[in-house]
């Protein structure tokens, strides 16, 4: 080629590139960059002159390289000339310093390119390439073009780059948090993610982070004949244990990246939204997990579900098809949306729960549904919309079975749905309530006329009219169930039924009190408790009943109870009318002491203390103490401390090295025979050591 060029290494700039990439945490030894932002690699040659320079550089291009089969006209094998002066719209090389032995060249990618495993290659001619080395491409949300812009920068270092997240469990009057290790800067789930994306054929839209994210939600969410999480209706014991410890995402990818294939159970499905929001971070997608408390599942897109009860307070398990949720974890990214009309991009929430029947692409079974359009009502625009719709706003009939078979509709306070929608805020461990995202105000003008507009656009050629979400009373008497929304493990359940007779008449009814272990999908475990009582209202009287159980009367044989409800039944004995009232009751652990510094100094111990307090009146057997932390424990450690008498404290201390400078979590679980995932953390702040004097 005339002059010759000869090269005789490439330093990629792993560290400088990185850090300015915002990728610096997942790798010291990789080059991580994300797409439409410059990095820059050095080339030094073996060139003895300095004429020709320009002859030779016109001779000179660059070639990337992606996925297995490297292609032109997918737009997986670039080309692009080295010159003096780059273009930002496209692949472009520019060379910013050079002298006699090096070349400082400034690489540039589209901001619409395709993410993956890149390699690089410097080509002298048509025959002749040079390997200069590997890097991965991500999205970029500190980039305007990029679809996955986000303006904020303190939400981009929330939902993008913090790893220790914050999932809501509980109830919508008891939220309460459970710490979580997204780790999506894991050298291990970047790669796991992007074999993830290569089980999808599409390869010229792997560009394109709606179709990502569809992708990714269809093999992470729980879908029996398509997930790598996919659950099972049985584990072996080996499989329960592991999997009742959820403590982040990177154990469960981890398992199924080495072949094991653990997989995540039903009744831990919200598990899921957690590790798909940790594989689209690692992508540069920005997400967060949010969790829905009274969500209404499985209605088809119907405004109305069904709860069925006998006279003792236990669910009939008729209509199946829709019911309450306690709560529901979801994940929602934030993206544009060019597909759809003006206005509608933003938040998306991932719904891999549409149904497609055989021979269809698997991969449309998983929506980006618009947070927007869920809120104004424009469920034409995404398939999921009308279900998640509904799942907001639907109301909740309850029907009681009585003992000669006939159903009726019960006398009953409203219930609504979609309450309290949480999210981790930015910056901090605070809960962030979103709910004005999604819906109008409970009673507000602007959602009755939403759900009259849906309704009528929804019922069927000939339905009435009418508009079903108004609560129907019409007995005598009014009932209220009082509790509180947590129990103490070492205290009691307490509760009262109050009755309200406002007619000139006595009333005798039959109550029913009972108390149910519940899941969180609503689906209930068993009835732990049931109280008969045949009470006479007097006329205009108000008449309450209280009644105080032990907790230990619930939960110390089945420590993993979390959940109870708590029902009322009425009913007339000279008519049909009934009336039935729930609350539900999240059951709260002792109280777990984590004492240690808050600032401490890199690569010096740093003692923790922790402490639990045995309030109960048996002893706690089998105590085990497991501590975690990111940059401070490596891997886990695990304590099995044995037993602790009533009246008696769990103690231990214990001591570790900080090894990553930066605000870092500890968290500590204890577990023992009388309950388990007893969770508390700790952010710790771990700053530079001292300089030697």
């Amino acid at each position: 080629m005339g002059q010759a060029l000869y090269i005789k290494s490439c330093d990629l700039q792993v560290a400088k590139n990185n850090e300015e990439h915002h990728t610096n945490q997942s790798s010291s030894s990789r080059l991580i960059v994300r797409r439409g932002q410059p990095f820059t690699i050095i080339l030094h040659l073996l060139y003895p002159q300095a004429r020709g320079f320009f002859k030779v550089l016109k001779k000179v291009a660059l070639v990337a390289e992606t996925g297995k089969q490297p292609s032109v006209t997918n737009r997986t094998k670039i080309k692009f000339p080295v010159t003096s002066q780059g273009n930002p719209k496209c692949w472009s090389a520019t060379i910013e310093d050079r002298d006699l032995e090096t070349w400082t060249i400034s690489v540039t990618t589209p901001a619409d390119a395709i993410i993956g495993h890149y390699s690089l290659l410097l080509q002298l001619s048509q025959k002749t390439q040079f390997p200069l080395g590997h890097f991965t491409l991500l999205f970029n949300p500190w980039e305007r073009e990029d679809a996955v812009f986000l303006e904020n920068e303190a939400q981009r270092r929330e939902y993008l780059l913090n790893q220790n997240g914050l999932i809501y469990l509980g109830t919508s009057e008891c939220i309460q948090p459970q710490p979580w290790d997204f780790g999506q800067f894991d050298t291990n789930v970047i790669d796991l993610s992007l074999r993830l994306q290569e089980v999808d054929k599409e390869v010229d839209q792997w560009n394109n982070p709606v179709h990502v994210a569809r992708v990714l939600g269809v093999l992470l969410n729980n879908r029996k004949e398509k997930s790598i999480l996919t659950t099972r209706e049985t584990q072996d014991s080996e499989d329960e244990k592991f999997l009742y410890k959820r403590r982040g995402s990177l154990p469960i990818l981890w398992h199924w990246l080495t072949g094991q294939g653990r997989q995540v159970p039903a009744g831990q499905a919200w598990v899921l939204a957690a590790v798909t929001c940790s594989v689209l971070r690692s992508l540069g997608i920005p997400a967060r997990v949010i969790t829905i408390y009274d969500s209404a599942q499985d209605t088809k897109g119907a405004l109305t579900v069904n709860e069925y009860y006998d006279q003792n307070g236990l669910p009939t398990g008729e209509h199946k098809g829709s019911r309450i949720c306690i709560f529901q974890v979801s994940t929602e990214c934030w993206m544009a949306r060019p597909d759809l009309p003006p206005g509608y991009g933003g938040w998306q929430i991932v719904d891999s729960s549409l149904q497609k029947e055989g021979g269809a692409n698997v991969f449309l079974t998983c929506d980006l549904v618009p947070v927007k359009a869920i809120k104004e009502g424009v469920l034409e625009l995404s398939p999921g919309a009308p279900a998640l719709f509904a799942s907001l706003n639907a109301s909740c009939a309850v029907w009681l079975r009585h003992e000669d078979g006939t159903v009726v509709r019960a006398d009953a306070s409203p219930k609504y749905v979609g309450n309290n929608i949480s999210t981790k805020g930015v910056g901090g461990d605070r809960c962030e309530d979103i709910t004005q995202n999604y819906k109008y105000h409970e009673g507000s003008p602007q959602k009755e006329e939403l759900l009259e507009k849906v309704w009528r656009e929804s019922a069927e050629p000939g339905q009435a009219n009418g508009f079903p979400f108004s609560p129907e009373t019409w007995g005598p008497l009014h009932m209220l169930l009082h509790s509180s929304s947590s129990m103490p493990l070492d205290g009691d359940v307490e509760l009262s039924v109050t009755f309200f007779n406002y007619t000139n008449e006595e009333k005798t009814v039959e109550l029913v009190i009972g108390i149910l272990a519940m899941d969180y999908n609503g689906i209930t475990i068993t009835q732990l408790y049931k109280k008969n009582l045949l009470l006479t209202i007097q006329e205009n009287e108000v008449r309450t009943i209280n009644t105080s159980l032990p907790s230990s009367h619930f939960v110390q044989s089945s420590p993993e109870i979390n959940i109870l409800r708590l029902t009322a039944v009425a009913t007339h004995t000279d008519s049909e009318i009934s009336y039935f009232a729930q609350r539900d009751m999240v059951i709260c652990k002792p109280q777990l002491t984590i004492e240690v510094p808050e600032k401490v100094r890199l690569y010096e111990p740093v003692t923790v203390y922790i402490y639990v307090q045995n309030k109960l009146d048996s002893p706690m057997e089998d105590c085990m103490i497991t501590m975690f932390g990111r940059g401070l424990i490596y891997r886990e450690r695990v304590y099995r401390l044995g037993s602790v008498w009533p009246g008696d404290s769990l103690y231990h201390q214990i001591q570790f090295t900080p090894t990553q400078i930066g605000l870092q979590r500890l968290t500590v679980e204890v577990d023992c025979n009388m309950f388990q995932n007893l969770i508390g953390y700790k952010s710790i702040n771990v700053v530079t050591p001292l300089s030697p004097a």
